[in-house]
């Protein structure tokens, strides 16, 4: 498996490849399957039928060789699959950075979407080819596929901004993103 690179990291190009989602020279892939999302559907039934029924590809994550560490700027390209639990729009985990930074998402291929909530307020950032969401820093943000295609993203971060997954755990997304009669609805986190 790659690697990242050795510290102090030299000047380089960085190649991506829109069509497979992948980067060159390539560092760590991680690849997310519905049983590593447990506690984020609102159906937990539902999720677990998804588990026992071959336990799917969620979402991989295909990363730069450049190091989390602090004053360096990773990036990488994370791949959602389409599909939904019962009625719930597949999704990243989410995570809060507890060294509040700022971060940049670029659209690649698919359509998707980015849910943001600071712990009271809730918005969402439509994701086409070409678009650039910004999230502040402070703000929560989980990525969600709401095409019927794989939805790819190149995201830029502060190496040092870190990632905090248990935040999502305990304080939601304000919001859920649903597959509706006439599109992507919105319904309250905590809505049965």
């Amino acid at each position: 498996m790659p690697s990242y690179s050795a510290l102090p990291v030299p000047p380089m190009s960085i190649r991506f490849d829109p069509a497979g989602g992948t980067l060159q020279p390539e560092g760590p892939t991680l690849t997310r399957r519905m049983s590593d999302l447990d506690g984020l559907f609102r159906d937990h039934a539902a999720w677990e039928q998804a588990v026992a029924d071959g336990d799917p590809v969620v979402y991989s994550v295909v990363s730069s060789r450049v190091p989390e560490v602090e004053r360096e700027l990773p990036q990488s390209i994370t791949t959602i699959q389409p599909g939904a639990t019962a009625g719930e729009l597949w999704m990243t985990k989410g995570h809060q950075h507890p060294n509040h930074q700022g971060e940049i998402y670029l659209g690649i291929s698919g359509h998707g979407g980015l849910l943001l909530f600071n712990g009271t307020e809730t918005e969402w950032v439509d994701m086409t080819p070409g678009t650039i969401g910004y999230m502040p820093p402070g703000w929560a943000h989980r990525s969600i596929n709401v095409g019927d295609e794989p939805y790819s993203f190149l995201a830029v971060y502060p190496g040092g901004a870190g990632h905090d997954y248990g935040w999502v755990l305990e304080h939601g997304m304000g919001r859920r993103v649903l597959s509706g009669a006439s599109g992507v609805e919105f319904v309250d986190y905590d809505a049965s």
